[in-house]
């Protein structure tokens, strides 16, 4: 007689990595969120308050992005953009924490990647957000 085979409760990988871009995924609709509670309701302002053409902002907001998510380059712009919502500003720096944690998956080459291409360290001290501790 043979034994019934056991059963792990260990999450597969298929089922970690849609859940990493799940929560990826609700932060970057965080940071719409932030837009519209800052009084940002349509594609035009929002893409003011962010520094980014409309169709990078639509293409963003509505969860369109790449699996990768937000690039360095898009990030830069939006935290160098001078319309920013204090609460968006703060939405987009839990975003760059969490990615640099690797909390959204990738490499750790794509992870030093990422870091070494972020400008945040270069940016004002009051932008960068002391509860976050991004500098290098």
């Amino acid at each position: 007689m043979q034994k019934p085979p056991v059963r792990s409760f260990q999450l597969g990988p298929a089922t970690v990595v849609a859940a990493m871009k799940a929560r990826q995924s609700s932060k970057i609709k965080e940071l719409g969120d932030a837009l519209v509670t800052a009084g940002f309701v349509t594609l035009d302002g929002q893409a003011r308050a962010l520094g980014l053409p409309r169709s990078t902002t639509w293409t963003i907001l509505k969860a369109n992005h790449k699996a990768s998510g937000l690039s360095a380059t898009i990030i830069n712009r939006m935290l160098t953009a001078p319309q920013l919502p204090a609460l968006a500003r703060a939405r987009l720096l839990e975003y760059i924490a969490e990615k640099t944690a690797g909390l959204y998956g990738g490499s750790r080459r794509q992870l030093r990647r990422f870091t070494a291409r972020l400008s945040v360290q270069r940016m004002p001290k009051r932008a960068r957000g002391a509860k976050y501790n991004i500098e290098n």
